[in-house]
């Protein structure tokens, strides 16, 4: 009996390790690597909402990645004088970590991570519609990143192998020409065309993904970036005729920056960052590019730096006084003023009261009483942002939103950022119609479409008897007060080539002009009454932003750009394109 009891137990001992055996060869789902995730279709979906994960980061799309092009533009200024102002004065030395770094860092991110996903497609076994989503989209958001980065940056290396980051010597990557990032561009965004779905597609296609539409759009601003106004103008008319979706202007302007879905990826959004709406996420605020707390607030922090320090906001950036007075300078059909005004700037006319339950939304509901955060700021035209001055800035804030009674630094704003609407696909088929052809009716109808939706009256052709003419319309009116303090104006600069010729850099500094008497300055400003502009402070080959000096000295093969050199990039740019010159 002792000797059965012993074989029994030699039994159960064995069969025990030999179950922990079989528990230690069962891999931990949560702790996968690359090397182990990515061999089925469901798992490559994940990876791609991974890389939507990173253009939602600080440098990217969550904060300083969309407001340092804001503030290199002639429409917004550093009105706190501090964290942004080498930036806003286009002199920095290349040792600030907020520009010089994170952007630079968090669109890498989403570099890695769509690489990841094209090193493992190809050996999946899949539908070819699944196959044409999941690479179409990676492709896509690699070209997003390579352009903000080449934006930015000029100079920056090209890495289109996952493999490069297994070893050292390819790891550390020199730069690149900008010509050849933005070819690798081109043939992302040219695959990602024929790829992805129309936004008509439905479900979540139309419901924040990149598509089809989304892709001709970016080739369209990448053409033009190049001066390729014939391939950009083909693909701009393929939109506007509907191959790749049906887009249109929405009936209220102010759609374009509410929160909630009726209003967000509307028809005339071609693509859009997607956050949560406020409140709905959790209360981890997540600065660094982790980014995977289950807790996180999934919000931006645009509204941080636009909105007004005396309702609660850091306030760091403001409208310039040059963009108020655009708006200032002409009237709807029925006399009032342009209401775009009232979405970019927080500022309460004297007309104010008669837009109730019109559809420009300065009323959020229909009721000047009902903004419960800037009811009290009413009588104050406008708002002043802090104690500086500068006029506090309403995009993709809650000024007209009204969707909390206080407002709350961090990242906790839900607005989805709009990044290509429609109406820029009809501004910049007028300007490649008139590059092309010079002043036609045709572009002229482009650009009345836009102004239709506001009341404005049509502009008639026989008042722009140049190309010169008609661009300086589109350049220093219909787009700033379309597109006023939105992500796009610094690039919009930088090709036209404005930096490079002392007529439009004299014209800069003019737009720029501001004053820090803690007021919100709307009186049109000149060299004598402004206190000054940033653009006084440009050094040479700033308009681009410097690598990071850390990033150089970590990477022996990287070299400095423009900026690090101080160096003009005028002559390379008018030996290959034209500027126009400034028409009063």
């Amino acid at each position: 009996m002792k000797n059965l009891n012993r074989f029994l137990m030699m039994l159960a001992l064995i069969g025990g390790l030999t179950a922990c055996n079989d528990q230690l060869n069962v891999v931990n789902p949560n702790n996968q690597t690359t090397y182990d995730f990515g061999e089925s279709e469901s798992e490559l979906q994940e990876a791609v909402i991974a890389c939507y994960n990173r253009i939602r980061l600080e440098g990217s799309f969550a904060r300083v990645g969309y407001t340092m092009d804001a503030v290199r533009g002639d429409e917004v200024w550093n009105s706190s004088q501090q964290w942004y102002l080498a930036y806003d004065n286009l002199n920095s030395p290349g040792t600030i970590d907020i520009g010089d770094q994170w952007i630079w860092r968090d669109w890498y991110h989403v570099v890695n991570r769509t690489n990841f996903v094209l090193s493992k497609v190809d050996a999946v076994e899949m539908s070819q519609e699944s196959y044409n989503e999941i690479a179409g989209q990676a492709l896509f958001l690699r070209s997003l990143a390579y352009y903000h980065l080449s934006t930015y940056y000029q100079t920056v290396p090209l890495i289109t192998d996952y493999a490069s980051y297994s070893d050292i010597n390819t790891m550390y990557a020199p730069n690149n020409t900008q010509d050849e990032v933005f070819d690798q561009i081109e043939i992302d965004l040219a695959l990602a065309m024929e790829m992805l779905p129309s936004r008509d597609k439905g479900g979540e296609w139309a419901q924040g993904r990149a598509t089809s539409g989304a892709a001709a759009g970016y080739m369209a601003r990448v053409l033009m970036f190049r001066h390729k106004f014939s391939e950009a103008y083909a693909i701009l008319k393929d939109i506007i005729g509907g191959k790749y979706g049906h887009y249109a202007l929405t009936a209220d302007y102010g759609d374009n920056f509410r929160e909630g879905s009726p209003y967000e990826n509307n028809v005339e959004s071609l693509f859009e960052v997607q956050f949560l709406d406020y409140g709905t996420g959790g209360t981890d605020e997540e600065w660094t590019p982790v980014n995977i707390s289950s807790e996180a607030t999934q919000g931006h922090a645009v509204e941080s730096n636009y909105a007004s320090q005396e309702l609660g906001s850091w306030g760091d950036l403001a409208g310039s006084p040059w963009l108020y007075n655009l708006f200032i300078k002409e009237s709807s059909t029925d006399g009032r003023l342009d209401p775009r005004l009232y979405w970019t700037l927080v500022t309460y006319e004297d007309e104010y009261s008669t837009y109730t339950n019109q559809k420009t939304a300065a009323y959020p509901n229909g009721d000047p009483r009902s903004n419960v955060v800037y009811k009290n700021e009413i009588t104050r035209t406008p708002l002043s942002n802090n104690a500086q001055g500068g006029i506090s800035i309403a995009k993709f804030t809650n000024a007209r939103n009204n969707i909390y009674s206080s407002i709350t630094n961090g990242l906790h704003c839900g607005v989805n950022l709009r990044m290509m609407r429609y109406s820029d696909v009809l501004l910049r088929a007028a300007e490649c119609e008139n590059e092309i052809n010079g002043p036609t009716q045709t572009a002229i109808d482009y650009i009345n479409q836009v102004r239709h939706r506001v009341a404005l009256p049509d502009l008639k052709l026989a008042d722009f008897p140049s190309a010169d003419a008609l661009f300086e319309q589109i350049a220093n009116v219909e787009r700033p007060k379309e597109f006023g303090c939105e992500n796009g104006r610094g690039i919009d600069l930088l090709r036209w080539g404005f930096f490079y010729d002392q007529g439009r850099l004299n014209q800069l500094i003019e737009h720029g002009y501001y004053k820090r008497d803690g007021t919100a300055s709307t009186e049109e400003l000149t060299a004598e009454t402004a206190d000054d502009s940033s653009f006084n402070y440009y050094y040479k080959g700033h308009e681009y932003f410097p690598i990071f000096q850390s990033t150089l000295n970590a990477n022996p093969h990287l070299e400095g750009n423009s900026a690090n050199k101080n160096e003009d990039n005028g002559p390379a740019f008018r030996e290959k394109y034209n500027i126009r010159p400034v028409v009063q």
